[in-house]
């Protein structure tokens, strides 16, 4: 007998647009690398599955944690999906943590729900945040405010 599941996660990858453009894929490998990605870099993650049934209410939770602490718990309801796929969505884009403080590995679980609550699917992955080197900090700084013309001379 086969069981069929509801709901397959064919890929879940990070996509970064700065300093350079990047494509992180989070599945794969035995074990799954430790990606390495500067801090300040805005990041957004894609999502590409299929379903076997018809859902409603697909939800999509993402909880970072470092150190053992939860940091961040998002949820994000992508909607309803007809049976088939592949299905393929881009979250909104985020800035990664900058400073000394938030630089380190990270622990990300990403997990599928449909609008009942019933668990789909987990995905666990890990993030590594680095020292962004300053030529790259074009978002730092502010750009100095348009003042008056100097005198000519």
């Amino acid at each position: 007998m086969t069981v069929v599941k509801d709901f397959e996660l064919l890929d879940i990858s990070l996509y970064a647009a700065e300093p350079e453009p990047l494509h992180v894929a989070l599945r794969g490998g035995d074990p799954p690398e430790t990606p390495v990605l500067p801090e300040g870099a805005v990041l957004s993650i894609g999502l590409t599955f299929r379903l076997s049934r018809e859902i409603d209410s697909l939800v999509f939770e993402d909880i970072r944690a470092r150190e053992g602490r939860v940091l961040a718990a998002t949820r994000t309801v992508l909607g309803g999906f007809r049976t088939g796929g592949p299905y393929e969505v881009r979250l909104s884009p985020e800035r990664l943590p900058v400073g000394r403080a938030h630089r380190g590995i990270y622990e990300l679980t990403g997990r599928f729900t449909d609008g009942e609550g019933r668990e789909l699917a987990v995905a666990r992955h890990r993030l590594r945040i680095v020292r962004q080197p300053a030529a790259h900090k074009r978002w730092a700084a502010a750009p100095p405010a348009p003042g008056p013309a100097g005198a000519l001379s």
